[in-house]
């Protein structure tokens, strides 16, 4: 959630949590969900403003490409709604590409963190986990950010080879945790069994963007949707034998 601000002190923010509704920058919070928009790693040797101008970078390019698309994400554009000159920005970022790889590494390093949580919580079973893995992504999904954010990635991604290569890293990431349940529930699957599997799941819930994500038609539903995707997945986990998927595949 959004960081605390005692009444009557100056801005007060924990990098690993600074939100959008962050008063110090001046810009909106757009995600709802207990995941953090970005989790921004502060580069070696950085000092105090160097790294408060980093962030307000990202957090800036963050909210231009929600609120208003992929084609406006520029460095020009950046640099206008920070209240900086565009050159800069070249302190910071030597390149566009530069910048969105370090955009694209902060966004998936919070979704690692709040997966991390889920899947190591020591009281729960792996069932349990996975379901509350699944609700964490699916909720996420209705969130503007998350609604927004990922298929401009996914556009660009189809023209330009340098941001499919940073959407695929970032998936690869991403299906980490749910790879690991998939191992603990079924453990005789092959690796590369289980990372077909996680891959299903994954791309299962993204499709939901498109029809249960923020403002789209199919919002309300997503609590069901959630119980239908566990017990799916679930069945699919545990009902699965070893060599099964590599025999469809023709292996």
């Amino acid at each position: 959630m959004s960081s605390v601000k005692d009444a009557g002190s100056p801005c007060w923010r924990e990098p690993a949590t600074l939100g959008l509704g962050d008063q110090c920058l001046g810009v909106v919070r757009l995600t709802e969900s207990f995941v953090p928009d970005l989790k921004i790693t502060p580069r070696e040797g950085g000092y105090a403003r160097g790294q408060e101008g980093l962030e307000q970078i990202l957090y800036a390019a963050l909210k231009i490409l929600v609120e208003q698309g992929s084609k406006a994400l520029t460095l020009r554009r950046i640099a206008s709604e920070c209240g900086m000159k565009a050159g800069n920005l070249a302190y910071y970022f030597k390149s566009k590409e530069e910048l969105l790889r370090e955009l694209l590494n902060a966004i998936i390093s919070s979704y690692e963190d709040a997966f991390d949580v889920i899947v190591h919580e020591p009281t729960e079973s792996a069932d349990t986990r996975l379901e509350k893995l699944i609700v964490l992504i699916l909720d996420d999904i209705t969130t503007k950010k998350t609604s927004r954010v990922f298929p401009e990635l996914w556009a660009l991604s189809n023209h330009d080879p340098f941001v499919q290569e940073r959407v695929d890293e970032l998936y690869q990431r991403a299906r980490v945790a749910l790879n690991e349940l998939v191992a603990e529930i079924n453990p005789a699957l092959p690796i590369e069994e289980r990372e077909i599997v996680a891959l299903f799941m994954s791309a299962s819930m993204e499709g939901m963007t498109m029809f249960a994500g923020y403002q789209k038609p199919w919002r309300r539903q997503m609590p069901a949707i959630e119980q239908l995707a566990f017990r799916s997945f679930l069945h699919i986990i545990k009902s699965l034998k070893p060599g099964e998927i590599n025999a469809l595949i023709g292996d």
